[in-house]
C-alpha cells in the first residue's frame, strides 16, 4: 500500500536563496502570498520545518508542498529582486 505522503520530490530548477533575507522582511514578503502558497512558506522557509511534517499538516503530498514552495521562493525572490524588499 502506498503511502500518501511523497518522499524526496524536489525541483530541477533553481530556486532563489532567501538565507540572505532578515526574518521580520521574510515575514512580510510571506504574509503577501495567497493563501495555500502562505501557509506552505510560513511552515518552511519561515518556522524551519520539515517538508514531511508540513505536508502532514497541510494534508498535501510532499510534491504539491515543494511546488508550493518553490513558487514561494519565486515570489519572493522577484520582490527583492526588482527593490530589494517586498513591494507594498
Amino acid at each position: 500500500m502506498a503511502s500518501f505522503f511523497d518522499l524526496d520530490v524536489n525541483f530541477d530548477d533553481e530556486a532563489p536563496d532567501l538565507s540572505k533575507i532578515p526574518a521580520d522582511k521574510l515575514l512580510a514578503a510571506i504574509e503577501k502570498l495567497p493563501d495555500g502558497v502562505r501557509e506552505a512558506a510560513m511552515g518552511v522557509l519561515y518556522e524551519k520545518r520539515t517538508f514531511s511534517d508540513v505536508s502532514q499538516e497541510l494534508g498535501i503530498r510532499q510534491g504539491e508542498l515543494v511546488t508550493r514552495i518553490h513558487r514561494a521562493q519565486l515570489t519572493i525572490g522577484m520582490e527583492f529582486m526588482s527593490g530589494g524588499r517586498p513591494s507594498n
